[in-house]
């Protein structure tokens, strides 16, 4: 059975091909790195394809895009309210699921009348293979 959203929203096979990929991974993809693995199999594929495909299914509820500051916007498949944290070294963006830094999701009741429709908080931090690696030995973290 379809789902609501592609009955409205048909899944081409260049978006069943991204959104494959998307689910497959954790990394957090730029779209020139799914345009990269999806071109693999969808050769004719191009680069503006990928990325307006991406910014539909975003619009549409079917992945979350990530702008993390001074980085490339970045697609999760994962689209619950979870918060992503980036590595300052190498820009690896992990999930943190669970953690809790407000009551987010209750605070528009506080905000006179607006109505919350998503949010963004960015952390950011050195992942461990950055950690254990030679070049940061040396800085100050």
């Amino acid at each position: 059975m379809k789902k609501k959203t592609e009955k409205y929203f048909p899944l081409t096979r260049q978006r069943k091909a991204i959104l494959e990929y998307l689910r497959k991974v954790k990394t957090h993809p730029s779209a020139d790195e799914i345009f990269e693995v999806v071109r693999k199999n969808l050769p004719r594929i191009s680069l503006g394809t990928v990325y307006r495909n991406l910014e539909k299914m975003c619009k549409k509820g079917l992945i979350r895009k990530i702008e993390i500051a001074d980085t490339k916007k970045r697609f999760d498949a994962t689209v619950d309210n979870h918060y992503h944290i980036r590595c300052d070294i190498c820009g690896r963006v992990d999930d943190l699921h669970g953690a809790r830094f407000m009551d987010l999701e209750n605070i528009s009741n506080k905000l006179r009348g607006y109505k919350i429709i998503g949010f963004s908080i960015e952390l950011t931090g050195i992942c461990p293979r950055c950690l254990k690696s030679k070049k940061i030995r040396n800085k100050n973290y």
